[in-house]
């Protein structure tokens, strides 16, 4: 696991806090934010994006990595994400995360900023599916 410090920690537990705020949710009213820290310490903001098109929806986690990919960003060091109770990342976003790294620092924390849990991408996804899975298949 990548080491975090304390004033890390809490500072991306505010910065998805902040960005829970600005979630779009109409349809379910299950508000989402999250902040990703890479390597570079740069740190990009996410927000779940609901669409009537229930398909069309877009998870927090995600944004904040799409955010970061576009902006040249390859390596991560943690994300946190807030949630009224403290859910985790769904199993897209999980897959997502893994592509980048999968001993990247994931904090689940509630509306209050309760760190509820610290794990990595690799608690989160046993066994993910990567490229090596793919090299595998072309032998």
């Amino acid at each position: 696991m990548k080491m975090l410090t304390d004033e890390f920690r809490s500072l991306l537990i505010q910065k998805a806090q902040d960005a829970w705020q600005r979630a779009y949710a109409p349809y379910s009213t299950y508000a989402v934010g999250a902040a990703l820290l890479t390597d570079t310490g740069k740190i990009y903001d996410g927000v779940n994006i609901e669409n009537a098109v229930y398909p069309l929806t877009v998870c927090a986690e995600r944004v904040a990595v799409f955010k970061a990919v576009s902006e040249g960003e390859r390596s991560f060091r943690a994300i946190a994400v807030v949630t009224r109770n403290g859910g985790t990342p769904c199993g897209a976003c999980r897959q997502v995360l893994a592509e980048f790294g999968l001993d990247t620092v994931v904090l689940i924390a509630d509306l209050q900023g309760n760190l509820l849990h610290e794990l990595t991408v690799a608690d989160l996804l046993p066994h993910a599916f990567g490229e090596a899975d793919l090299d595998a298949a072309r032998d």
